[in-house]
């Protein structure tokens, strides 16, 4: 008697459903990551001083200015598309990298009631500070300044909150696991934090000294001190080299489930 017939092979056998498909060691994925806004930034920076000098630094009592904000600096075009698609490609792996976080704290916190809790606030901010990063990109001040305005006061606000219970929960993981790595992790997080807002707080006094008064060059130094915001809130970000360093980000086929 004849074998039945074979069944058809599909794109994957058997062997094949559980087989890795992307492997990437955790400090390649973060420094990626963090690279796209960056490049983004300073493109559009230069793209504005170059091309669209006289618009990007107009204000609106007509003194003299020499930087562009970041709001004027990502609002023309090609600079609008190119922060786009910078932030949209960075924002997937952030939000990845939010749970991540939740999920280390859970296993290094988990029978301290108050450290989980500040866990689970720090991963809400973070979902929050991407998603007001994300609004204030896609709606620009030139389009509908409102949207735009309470995208920026999100994403700092919840930025700034973020980082300081980060802080919080890596002073308690210093005392209690220490290590080379989480200690200088530690470390860079508070200076980093202390200096954002150390310039959050300089920024905001241009930004009103220049609406009260209209002097000249304070608007530009207002945006100074906005670049230092968004720099200092990205290398916050990028500690996440020395947390993660040992760790891969690994996309693989489930395994196939043998039971009948």
């Amino acid at each position: 008697m004849a074998p039945p017939p074979r069944m058809l092979q599909g794109p994957y056998s058997s062997l094949d459903r559980d087989r890795l498909l992307i492997r990437l060691p955790f400090k390649s994925f973060a420094v990626g990551t963090v690279l796209l806004p960056v490049t983004g930034f300073i493109a559009c920076i230069f793209i504005s001083l170059l091309y669209h000098y006289e618009d990007a630094t107009y204000t609106h009592c007509k003194v003299s200015n020499y930087l562009p904000s970041i709001s004027s600096a990502i609002s023309r075009v090609p600079e609008r598309y190119i922060w786009r698609g910078c932030i949209g490609l960075h924002s997937a792996p952030r939000y990845l990298v939010a749970f991540a976080y939740f999920s280390f704290y859970r296993s290094r916190f988990a029978n301290r009631l108050l450290e989980l809790l500040l866990s689970g606030l720090a991963l809400l901010c973070s979902l929050a500070e991407n998603t007001g990063l994300v609004m204030l990109t896609y709606v620009s001040s030139t389009e509908t300044y409102s949207v735009h305005k309470y995208g920026f006061i999100t994403f700092i606000g919840s930025s700034l909150v973020h980082m300081l219970i980060t802080c919080r929960l890596w002073y308690v993981i210093k005392r209690h696991y220490v290590s080379p790595e989480e200690v200088t992790s530690y470390r860079w997080k508070l200076r980093l934090f202390l200096f954002n807002i150390s310039c959050c707080v300089i920024a905001a006094y241009f930004f009103r000294r220049h609406n009260k008064y209209c002097e000249a060059g304070i608007y530009s130094l207002f945006a100074a001190f906005e670049y230092l915001v968004v720099f200092s809130n990205m290398a916050f970000h990028m500690t996440a080299f020395w947390d993660f360093g040992s760790k891969e980000v690994t996309v693989a086929t489930p395994p196939e489930d043998k039971r009948y």
